[in-house]
């Protein structure tokens, strides 16, 4: 099988948020079924650095049109980890500050689309699958209905079109079609492909036409198809569902690993816990807490905004300090009003409370390894990593019940010791609450506890999972 992977970032190249770990574990678990060849294409960003570009091969420039415009396209190659990367150049488009939130980011990734397009002539390559991903790639199963017709080496292509996000879909006013994007008028605005409330709506439109769609969690698959979560296209996704699968993204268990992760002050394993009590005490230590190994030491590591569920947290913030054990670390950055209130917290609950408005790599390791607990209460949720990360650092989870937490997360049952975390349903501080509750409840009984923790630790969050999924996907598609 010939996979082309479609991103507008990948890590370690590259990283604003998930969908640069999604693209830069799934490849690389996709490259170890026999047979495959699996290539991932991204832009040749200025925050790409040096120590990457001395590795890269240039292999040749091309000019493609893109409406009016004749645009160069340079490109360049790396193989690692069995995974050909292939890196767009255009510093017209791509040499700025930041990937994303410029005024022609509409054009910037039609053009990455367009470039996406062009390049399996130029390399002789037929790929069977181009996986796109969000709404900066949407455009790709578009510009491919002609492709076909017009480049050989896509006549028998097929498209993958994952939904990250449905938040962010790429709406634009109607008159960019022609002029921005190329597409003709009377042919792509309708119903059936671009048209949104007289707008144009990428997202929308690579739904309609990819060969297949999937999202993140299974959960999220179905949550899409109503209008409290799917920011509009509940309507499109319903009349999809046909060809419409949710697959749980994964972690990478070689990097989320506490018996190898040299960042973490010790190692630890499902057979020898002690280095888990001392990241605690390190972690106690580095942010100035109460050096209090009985203390229980609730992590959040999040942009702090409504969706994540801070309302929540800020609702029943005295409730649940009232908890005497507790300790509450906090790490993000986000809208001014929760900033404000956690930094106001850390001063009304001096030696207990943590808050770093900021983000800093080396600190979320720290707090995975040595937190108890780990809150995340989001209102939704697509997927989620956090709490994957957290259970394999024997970190427990307490989360709401939606997306990929619901997925990842089956609640605790203290009498059976099944289940992974504890978890609650309505969006409300009460139920958030008695979750957490529970979950002292629970620490309480130190035996039970740490069999808990070494549940979590050996779960299976690998991307091998994943990537079967996805081959499956691949696959069908070819019945």
């Amino acid at each position: 099988m010939r996979i082309l992977y479609a991103s507008s970032e990948v890590a370690p190249f590259i990283k604003t948020g998930g969908l640069a770990d999604v693209a830069g574990s799934l490849p690389r678990a996709l490259a170890e079924f026999p047979g495959n060849d699996v290539r991932v294409i991204l832009p040749l960003y200025a925050g790409i650095g040096d120590d990457w570009r001395s590795q890269m091969t240039f292999v040749k420039y091309f000019y493609f049109q893109l409406g009016w415009r004749s645009c160069y396209c340079g490109l360049f190659e790396l193989v690692r980890g069995g995974v050909t990367y292939y890196f767009v150049d255009n510093e017209a488009y791509f040499k700025r500050n930041g990937l994303y939130g410029h005024f022609d980011d509409g054009e910037r990734f039609a053009y990455f689309s367009k470039a996406v397009i062009e390049t399996p002539r130029q390399l002789g390559w037929s790929p069977d699958v181009i996986h796109c991903n969000d709404w900066e790639t949407a455009l790709i199963p578009i510009y491919l209905m002609e492709g076909r017709s017009r480049i050989p080496e896509l006549s028998a292509t097929k498209t993958v079109y994952t939904i990250h996000n449905i938040e962010y879909q790429g709406r634009y006013g109607n008159s960019i079609l022609t002029e921005v994007f190329g597409l003709d008028y009377n042919g792509y605005f309708n119903e059936d492909l671009l048209s949104y409330y007289n707008d144009v709506n990428l997202m929308k439109g690579a739904i309609m036409s990819a060969d297949y769609v999937t999202t993140v969690s299974p959960t999220y698959a179905t949550e899409l198809q109503y209008a409290f979560y799917a920011h509009g296209l509940e309507g499109v996704v319903a009349a999809q569902q046909h060809k419409i699968r949710g697959i749980l993204n994964g972690i990478d268990t070689d990097v989320w690993d506490p018996s190898r992760d040299e960042k973490i002050p010790a190692k630890f394993s499902p057979d020898d816990l002690s280095g888990k009590w001392e990241c605690k005490r390190k972690l106690q230590e580095q942010l100035g807490l109460n050096q209090d190994p009985n203390a229980v030491i609730i992590g959040s590591i999040s942009r702090l905004v409504g969706h994540k569920g801070y309302d929540l947290i800020t609702a029943a913030f005295d409730r649940i300090m009232a908890h005497p054990e507790v300790q509450f670390v906090l790490l993000g950055t986000g809208e001014w009003s929760f900033e404000e209130f956690f930094r106001n917290a850390q001063n009304r609950y001096p030696g207990r409370v943590s808050a770093n408005i900021t983000y800093s790599a080396p600190l979320s390791s720290a707090i995975y390894a040595g937190a108890d607990l780990f809150l995340m209460p989001s209102v939704a949720e697509p997927c989620g990593l956090s709490q994957m990360i957290a259970m394999r650092y024997g970190t427990v989870p307490i989360v709401r019940l939606t997306g990929g937490l619901k997925d990842s997360v089956p609640s605790y049952n203290p009498v059976t010791e099944e289940g992974l975390g504890f978890t609650f349903g309505n969006i409300n501080a009460e139920d958030m609450l008695s979750a957490l509750d529970r979950a002292l409840d629970a620490h309480r009984n130190t035996d039970a506890w740490q069999r808990l923790m070494q549940h979590d630790m050996q779960a299976d969050f690998s991307w091998e999972r994943s990537a079967q999924a996805y081959q499956d996907v691949y696959q069908h598609l070819f019945l």
